[in-house]
């Protein structure tokens, strides 16, 4: 669960550092005081996007840290990725500065946006006020149901699958529009390969050669010049390794007499140990080292071949061998391609393995739709929709990406009706009502620690959001819940209370919150319920709603 929250410089939040507990905690204040900017950071921390915009006017950086407890899924991912920590902690941060540079960190260790994003969906799950908009839609409809479900691993496999199958019967489509020019490219394609396996070039081929070739090409001067310094070294009148000899004997016998030469005879003993071993290595070198014309002529030819084949494909000779792979793979796809039986074959064949899949989906989805309406409907009821009904219909569409059903939510308002589309029938406030009883069924079947619902129970009021507190409430029971609100009869069933408040400090704006405690509590309930205003009866009321 998220147990710290520390913003610094986070458009108007100066500075604050928040700590949280487990249970149902809830966010209040005016309009415009800043309590969605925290959810906003926090999602910036959970690897969100953000720009320099985010950073307070007057200040270089906007940095946000989140410190949870890590459990389940998000300890193992931790593992996973070398991120974990000794105390079994998840500290993640986001600092964005004022030119829009970001950066990550997960356990003090630099990540991306990406993992940050990972991690953050397996500790945070996030509803915002605008969620029941999504739900008009037909594809956020699915995802969801697919979601809710634990399909979203099938319905990747079943995505990967309509991709082969398509491309497949473009290919085919492609070779019967076109089969002259892909006949065309196939001939060429097979000279470049028929020339290149003759060629047999291999891989570091050309270093070689050419290694080869200078010193082939130049083995007169490197035999004369390895002679010489033999010569010199060991085979002259008075050779190089003699006097060093000799010197480190007279030396020797000296620093009998002097300790103070024995740091010179140390240094000049390897020195004719070094001399010995070039000698070694001299004679073994001049032993292999010999004038062979028929080789150097040879060599040269091979050269000659691999220079002019890499000019005519227009690449670099050491590149040959990787080229032969690259153009054999290239004609083999186009030679399987060019068959337009085998195409329609394997076409059919992908189809077939689609269309499994898309079945198998399908009855999963069935199913799930039946689990769903029923505790949506069941949620409906206690949300003053007394006879409603939601149900989830799938119908057969064309096969695609994401199977071959048309998802679609359907509602009845009350009883007596039959439900019909959800963008259709659903008053505002009705929309708000089935949007959050969704939210709710879809948060207690996630594994997600923490959830957070951020205003959205706009559109709501009287006795409704009375019981949609004690939802939040029952809610929290199992998991840590934060909710944004503006009711008063959903934050009086929180276990803690925030308040953001809006100041003025000089000629800056910032936003400040406070943990309230009872007495504090009652008169931000109480200005909920009143406005400006607060009287005797107000507080009266807020007494009764937190003592309820």
């Amino acid at each position: 669960m998220l147990r710290t929250l520390a913003i610094r410089d986070f458009v108007i939040v100066d500075a604050l550092e928040l700590e949280f507990s487990a249970g149902f905690s809830v966010l209040t204040g005016e309009t415009g005081a800043g309590k969605s900017i925290l959810i906003d950071a926090l999602a910036l921390a959970l690897g969100g996007r953000g720009d320099a915009s985010v950073v307070r006017e007057g200040a270089t950086r906007a940095d946000i840290t989140a410190d949870f407890g890590a459990a389940g899924a998000a300890a193992d991912w931790l593992q996973a990725h070398d991120f974990a920590d000794e105390d079994g902690g998840v500290l993640l941060r986001r600092v964005i500065d004022n030119a829009g540079r970001s950066r990550a960190f997960i356990n003090g260790v630099a990540a991306t946006a990406t993992q940050l994003r990972e991690l953050g969906e397996l500790l945070v799950d996030i509803h915002g006020q605008h969620a029941h908009q999504s739900l008009l839609k037909t594809d956020a409809q699915r995802l969801l149901l697919d979601s809710q479900a634990g399909l979203l691993e099938q319905t990747r496999t079943l995505a990967a699958s309509y991709k082969a199958w398509r491309t497949v019967t473009r290919q085919r489509e492609e070779f019967e529009n076109d089969a002259k020019s892909m006949l065309l490219e196939r001939e060429r394609l097979e000279w470049q390969v028929s020339e290149l396996r003759t060629l047999a070039a291999q891989p570091g081929e050309w270093v070689e050669v050419s290694n080869e070739h200078s010193r082939l090409s130049h083995a007169a001067s490197l035999i004369e010049g390895a002679q010489q310094a033999l010569d010199e070294i060991s085979e002259t009148e008075a050779p190089l390794l003699s006097r060093v000899a000799a010197l480190s004997q007279k030396l020797s016998r000296l620093s009998e007499l002097d300790d103070g030469l024995k740091p010179v005879l140390e240094v000049l003993e390897p020195a004719r140990i070094q001399l010995q071993e070039a000698v070694y290595a001299l004679n073994d070198y001049l032993g292999r080292v010999e004038l062979d014309p028929q080789r150097l002529q040879a060599v040269e030819g091979r050269m000659q071949v691999l220079h002019a084949t890499a000019r005519r494909l227009r690449i670099e000779p050491e590149q040959l061998a990787q080229q032969f792979e690259l153009l054999k793979a290239q004609w083999l796809a186009l030679a399987d391609a060019s068959d337009l039986e085998a195409l329609r074959a394997q076409e059919a064949q992908l189809k077939k393995n689609y269309l499994a899949l898309a079945k198998t989906l399908s009855v999963a989805r069935t199913k799930a739709a039946v689990v769903f309406g029923t505790a949506v409907t069941a949620a409906m009821q206690e949300l003053s929709m007394v006879g409603g009904k939601f149900a989830i219909s799938l119908e057969p569409g064309e096969p695609g990406a994401h199977g071959i059903d048309q998802v679609e939510f359907l509602v009845a308002g009350h009883a007596g009706v039959a439900p019909r589309p959800l963008a259709k029938v659903a008053s505002g406030g009705e929309l708000a009502r089935i949007a959050l009883a969704i939210s709710v069924i879809a948060s207690s079947a996630t594994a997600t620690p923490t959830l957070i619902f951020d205003e959205v129970d706009s559109g709501i009021g009287g006795a409704v959001a009375e019981v949609v507190g004690r939802l939040l409430k029952r809610l929290g029971q199992e998991r840590q819940v934060l909710c944004v609100t503006h009711l008063p009869q959903v934050a009086s069933q929180a276990n803690r209370h925030f308040q953001v408040s809006k100041r003025s400090e000089g000629e800056r704006t910032v936003s400040h919150i406070d943990a309230l405690d009872s007495k504090a509590r009652v008169e931000e309930i109480a200005r909920m319920l009143g406005g400006l205003e607060i009287t005797a009866t107000t507080r009266k009321h807020a007494r009764e709603l937190l003592a309820s």
